[in-house]
C-alpha cells in the first residue's frame, strides 16, 4: 500500500498531518531537541596542535590579514570564513504552519535550515532571529551585519513586508539576499511545472495557469512565470477575496497596501475572469493549478478540478496537509499531481534549491541573486529529473539525490558570472567539481563524527 492510500484510510493526528501508525514527529522532535540542546555548534577548521599556533590564528599574526582587508574589504571573502558563511534571518512573524510565533520560537526552525544548508550545500549558516519587525529597522539590521556574511537567507517573514524587504535589501546590500519562502519555493515549483507540462505535451507559455494564494511563494512564482515567457493574461492569481482584477472593489487600496498584488491585477487584467470570481470559476478549462494557500483537505474541491482542461496539472503545496489529497485530484481527472509532503510522490521542496543556490553564489562571491539565476536553478533541477526519466509520479528529484546539488550550484554560478554580478569567474565544470568537493567534505565530516560517537545516538530509535 502506498503512502497516499495509507493517508486516505488512516486517522490523522495533529492538524490531520500524522496518519495512523506513523511516528509522532512532534513529540519526538521536542524530546530530541531537549536531549541535544539544539542542533548546531562551532568547531574550528584550522590545525591547533600547540599554544604557538595561536600566534598565527590570533595575535600577533592575525594583524596582517586585518591590514590587508582594511585596504581592500573584498579580501574578507578570501582571508576569512565570510566567503562560506551566511545568516538565516527571521523576525518570526510567519513561521510555516505556525504563524506569528515570535523570534525565540522561530529559532529552532532557523537552526534546522542551517543544518540543511551545511549537509546539502556545504554552507555554514548562522541562525539570527530578532525583534526588528519594522521594515526600516529590519533593513538597518541587515545592512549592519553585512560585513560578517557572504549572503543572507531571509526566512518566515510576514507578507507583504517580505516583498519590500527583499527588494530593498537586494538593492542596498552588496551580498546576495534571498527569501526562501519566495524564491526557493517558486523555483522548485517552476522546476516541477517545466517537467509536468512536458509530460502532458502542452506548452506552458501558451497554457492557462491558476495561482491560488497570493502570498510569498505564488507572487514570486508569478514573476518567474512572466520571465519564463508565460503571458500575463494566461495567469489568474487569486487571494482570499477572489481573482486579482483591476476592477476589484479594493484595487485602489491594494495600490498602497500591497503594490505587488496591484501590479498583478493590472498586468493580468483578471485573466479573463470577472471581479469577484473565485477558484471554482477560475478552474474551468485551466491547464494547471498551483495552490499555495492554506492547509486542507477540502480547500480545493474535487468537482472544481473535474472542470479543468484535459490532462490537468495540480500542485497542492500547503503543509502539513495539501489543499486537496492527491488521490482526490486524480479521481477528478488531474494527470499530474504534486504536493509539499515528503511522504507523497512529487514533493515540491525548496530544499532542492536553496543549498545549491547559495553554494553557487558563495563560490563566485556574487553580489546578487537575480531572477535569471533563480530560473537557471529551476531549469537544472528539471533537467536532472528529465535525464533520469520522467513519470507521472516523478517530475522533480528528491533530497536524497545528492549529485543534483553541485549541478545546480554550477548553473547558478555560471549565470552570476554571465550577468556580471560575480567577483570571481568560473566555468560550469570548475564549479561542478568545486561544489562536489565542498559538499562531499561536509557530509564526510559529519559521518566521521557520527561513526566515532562524537555525535551521541538519539535516546529514542525512530527508524
Amino acid at each position: 500500500m502506498d503512502s497516499g492510500e495509507k493517508n486516505r484510510s488512516g486517522e490523522t493526528g495533529q492538524g490531520g498531518a500524522t496518519p495512523r501508525g506513523e511516528v509522532d514527529w512532534y513529540g519526538l522532535s521536542k524530546r530530541l531537541h531537549r536531549q541535544y540542546g539544539g542542533k548546531l555548534e562551532t568547531i574550528p577548521k584550522i590545525p591547533i596542535r600547540r599554544l604557538k599556533d595561536f600566534a598565527i590564528w590570533y595575535t600577533p599574526g592575525v594583524a596582517e590579514p586585518s591590514r590587508v582587508i582594511s585596504r581592500d574589504p573584498d579580501q574578507s571573502f578570501e582571508l576569512t570564513s565570510r566567503w562560506n558563511t551566511i545568516a538565516v534571518v527571521s523576525d518570526g512573524t510567519r513561521v510555516l504552519g505556525l504563524g506569528n510565533v515570535g523570534p525565540e520560537a522561530a529559532y529552532p526552525v532557523m537552526e534546522g535550515k542551517a543544518v540543511i544548508f551545511k549537509y546539502l550545500g556545504g554552507v555554514d549558516a548562522v541562525p539570527l532571529v530578532h525583534r526588528a519587525r519594522d521594515i526600516v529597522d529590519f533593513l538597518r539590521l541587515l545592512k549592519t551585519i553585512e560585513p560578517s556574511f557572504g549572503g543572507i537567507n531571509l526566512e518566515d517573514i510576514e507578507s507583504p513586508k517580505c516583498f519590500a524587504l527583499l527588494d530593498e535589501a537586494q538593492r542596498q546590500l552588496e551580498i546576495p539576499v534571498w527569501h526562501d519562502d519566495q524564491q526557493g519555493t517558486a523555483a522548485a515549483t517552476l522546476a516541477g511545472m517545466i517537467n509536468a507540462f512536458k509530460l502532458v505535451g502542452k506548452d506552458m507559455r501558451e497554457s492557462r495557469i491558476v495561482l491560488f494564494g497570493a502570498g510569498a511563494a505564488n507572487i514570486a512564482l508569478y514573476r518567474l512565470l512572466r520571465a519564463w515567457g508565460v503571458r500575463p493574461e494566461n495567469i489568474a492569481v487569486l487571494d482570499s477575496r477572489g481573482v486579482l482584477h483591476p476592477d476589484r472593489s479594493d484595487v485602489d487600496r491594494l495600490m498602497i497596501s500591497n503594490p505587488w498584488k496591484y501590479r498583478i491585477a493590472v498586468e493580468t487584467r483578471g485573466a479573463g475572469l470577472r471581479p469577484g470570481d473565485g477558484l471554482e470559476r477560475a478552474l474551468e478549462g485551466a491547464d494547471a493549478l498551483i495552490a499555495a494557500s492554506r492547509p486542507g483537505p477540502g480547500v480545493v474541491k474535487k468537482e472544481w478540478v473535474a472542470r479543468m482542461a484535459r490532462d490537468a496539472i495540480v500542485f497542492a503545496e500547503a503543509n502539513p496537509v495539501p489543499e486537496i489529497w492527491p488521490w482526490e485530484a486524480r479521481e477528478a481527472g488531474a494527470r499530474i499531481v504534486a504536493t509539499g509532503r515528503s511522504d507523497l510522490p512529487n514533493q515540491v521542496n525548496n530544499s532542492l534549491i536553496f543549498p545549491a543556490v547559495f553554494r553557487g553564489v558563495l563560490d563566485v562571491r556574487s553580489r546578487k541573486v537575480t531572477d535569471e539565476m533563480t530560473i537557471a536553478a529551476a531549469v537544472e533541477v528539471a533537467r536532472y529529473a528529465e535525464e533520469r526519466g520522467l513519470r507521472e509520479d516523478y517530475i522533480i528529484p528528491s533530497m536524497e539525490e545528492w549529485d543534483l546539488y553541485p549541478r545546480v550550484a554550477a548553473a547558478v554560478a555560471v549565470k552570476a558570472v554571465e550577468q556580471g554580478v560575480a567577483r570571481r569567474t568560473t566555468t560550469y565544470e570548475e564549479e561542478l567539481e568545486r561544489a562536489r568537493r565542498i559538499i562531499s567534505l561536509a557530509r564526510e565530516k559529519h559521518g566521521l563524527l557520527w561513526e566515532r560517537g562524537l555525535v551521541p545516538p538519539p535516546e529514542e530509535d525512530y527508524e
